[in-house]
């Protein structure tokens, strides 16, 4: 339990060992500090959608079979297709600076049943991002390791989702910092890779010209123009890992550094020209060079070897190379805990997810979310047992289905504002085209591999978007609830002048906490003039300036809504002076209601001895299991801190007819 505060105890120090000393949420440049350059923000955002080229290109050149000619026309698909789905997502961020990707699109755009569907399935897609990342990791380091040590393999990579974890409850900033190194190492070494790869086999170009047109032409004979465009479009379709994580960086907007818009479209510009580069070029060389798929080896490692093995320090350069792409994927599963807990977080200010999933921990981290999807992601690492084929099957789904909805809503949006905006046909046309491309290659991914894992994800999403409505109903009868107090009490009719007298240290006080100005708060406050009659002479208002998910938006949002928490108590404040009573209020601003609002109640105490503080809990008819979790126990929780500290506390019930 907590002591005095100011004294740390023992399990708070080690928390602040690990996790780093609270943030103060005060400091004007706080948000300054903890936002990304784009550098950082194409590490931490830009990596997963560079780090799927360790397999997006090897499953539709593999999949093309005896045609490998057609590895050409596949390189020049992917590269127009990431350009596409980049400049269609530099549009979203345009529209919407804020951040929150196809959760807010869908919403906006569409509407919230298309908002929840979308959230649902990318909620599940950053879960296994970071699954995907993790277990491909794990393979790439132990491929080189004998075989006896890959029993551990499972357990290497739950330790790295746990370390992954701590590193992100500590801050986003520092572990992409930490991560930078390793992002780094794959750039130098895939573009001495490509670079070489082309230089070295330049003169062959010819020949690789000669080798499509017979190809073609071949096949063209044989199985005829729909044949080939069947086995190309599944090809392509089949490769649709490639663009996964595109999306990532219009997701995670809030978090990087003013202007935003400015700095989200060149983090996407970086992310897409490197990985059109490194994804096309790949799959071209695989052609020049000739690879071929080899045991137990993956179509990069092969090309390395083929590449670097008449060098000196060949071999342990295409060591080097292929390690570096399984860390990468080390570093793309931080994008699932950057965008996961912030799309939770757009979900919960709108009721689809419980409320805490909105609230920043001490270190002004969404530690709620980061602890649910490092979890999730830990549970699906074992039920799968690290299988690559079955998480990315999973993944590409969801990411092409998110895609899909985003794409629709911008397409609507500017047929519907033709008349606005200036230059619609020519996003319009882009919105379109990326729409054609993703449903295509989400329907083949779907029929394709619907038996192979597919339909696992579709379950799994449909039931998270279930639980979405099951949350926004429960709180929708709350709120129902609420707005009947609000509209009995919130406006009480009183006579007579107003009480102006300062209040008095040494009479008995009541300190009353408040969430707001509404129904409860005046309930609350009722109460105790009705149950205490004459009993107190001061009643002292008390209220916590919570920043959380929806507010973090820069010192402008804090301090407005700090001046919008003031408002209100300074409401209660009239109220209790108009019924004749002397009355003042204090507030604190914070990230943890619990946390603040007893340090502030302890303060209170200590200028005011005679005093006693109340606070209201929500009472149901019938308390439900899930009642804890969906609504904070913020009042017992105060409660036990108080008591501990000496300070009285009483919690009064508040009636719910639910």
């Amino acid at each position: 339990m907590s002591g005095e505060p100011g004294q740390p105890t023992t399990s708070t120090r080690v928390k602040h060992f690990f996790l780093g000393a609270p943030r103060n949420i005060n400091d004007p440049k706080i948000f300054h500090k903890l936002a990304l350059i784009p550098f950082l923000a194409w590490v931490g955002l830009g990596a997963d959608g560079l780090s799927s080229s360790a397999y997006g290109p090897e499953e539709a050149f593999r999949s093309l079979g005896q045609h490998t000619y057609l590895a050409l026309f596949i390189a020049l698909a992917t590269i127009l297709t990431v350009f596409i789905i980049s400049y269609a997502y530099s549009r979203i961020i345009e529209h919407f600076p804020h951040g929150g990707g196809g959760y807010i699109v869908a919403t906006h755009m569409i509407g919230e049943k298309a908002g929840v569907v979308s959230g649902a399935a990318l909620i599940v897609d950053y879960i296994l991002t970071i699954t995907v990342s993790i277990a491909a990791c794990s393979d790439a380091l132990f491929s080189y390791l004998p075989l006896e040590y890959h029993n551990f393999k499972i357990v290497f990579a739950a330790l790295l989702i746990l370390f992954m974890i701590i590193m992100n409850m500590r801050g986003v900033k520092e572990s992409i910092m930490g991560l930078a190194p390793i992002f780094l190492t794959f750039i130098i070494t895939h573009v001495v890779l490509l670079g070489y790869g082309f230089f070295s086999h330049f003169s062959e170009v010819g020949n690789v010209v000669h080798q499509v047109h017979s190809g073609l032409q071949k096949d063209l004979s044989t199985i005829g123009f729909f044949g080939v465009m069947l086995i190309l479009l599944r090809a392509y379709s089949l490769g649709g890992g490639t663009y996964t994580g595109i999306e990532a960086v219009s997701n995670g907007l809030q978090i990087m550094r003013d202007p935003k818009v400015q700095t989200g479209k060149r983090t996407m510009l970086y992310m897409a020209a490197s990985l059109a580069i490194t994804a096309g070029g790949l799959a071209i060389l695989y052609l020049v060079v000739g690879v071929t798929p080899a045991h137990g080896k993956t179509l990069n490692s092969v090309l390395a070897d083929s590449l670097f093995g008449s060098w000196s320090f060949g071999q342990a350069f295409a060591v080097i190379t292929i390690f570096s792409e399984g860390a990468l994927l080390l570093v793309a599963a931080q994008a699932g805990f950057i965008d996961a807990p912030r799309i939770m977080a757009n979900m919960a200010v709108d009721s689809w997810l419980p409320h805490r999933f909105a609230a920043f921990s001490e270190r002004l981290t969404m530690q709620n979310g980061v602890m649910m999807v490092g979890t999730a992601a830990l549970a699906l690492l074992i039920y799968t047992n690290g299988s690559i084929t079955a998480l990315v099957i999973m993944y590409s789904i969801n990411v092409f289905l998110t895609f899909s909805i985003s794409e629709f809503g911008m397409s609507r949006f500017f047929i519907k504002h033709r008349k606005k905006e200036k230059f619609w046909k020519k996003h319009l046309s882009v919105h379109l085209t990326g729409l054609i491309l993703c449903v295509t290659i989400l329907a083949v991914t779907v029929s394709e591999k619907f038996l192979e894992g597919g339909w696992l994800t579709l379950v799994i999403t449909s039931a998270v978007i279930v639980l979405c409505y099951f949350i926004r109903r429960h709180y929708l009868r709350v709120h129902a609830d609420k707005k009947k107090f609000d509209e009995l009490l919130t406006n009480i009719p009183t006579i007579g002048e107003p009480n102006r007298e300062a209040v008095n240290p040494k009479e008995n006080t009541a300190i009353l906490m408040v969430n707001g100005y509404n129904g409860f708060g005046v309930h609350t406050f009722l109460t105790i003039v009705r149950q205490f009659p004459d009993f107190y002479k001061n009643f002292i208002f008390v209220s916590v300036a919570v920043i959380d998910q929806g507010l973090f938006k820069g010192e402008e949002g804090v301090d407005n809504h700090k001046k919008s928490i003031q408002e209100a108590l300074e409401k209660y404040v009239d109220l209790a002076r108009r019924l004749g009573l002397k009355a003042d209020y204090r507030v604190e601003t914070g990230t943890d209601v619990v946390k603040s609002g007893s340090e502030l109640c302890i303060n209170v105490n200590k200028e005011f001895r005679r005093s006693m503080v109340f606070s209201g809990k929500l009472a149901f008819r019938m308390e439900k299991f899930y009642h804890k979790f969906l609504h904070n126990e913020t009042a017992f929780a105060i409660q036990r801190i108080l008591h501990w500290n000496g300070v009285p506390n009483m919690i009064l019930p508040i009636r719910m007819d639910l």
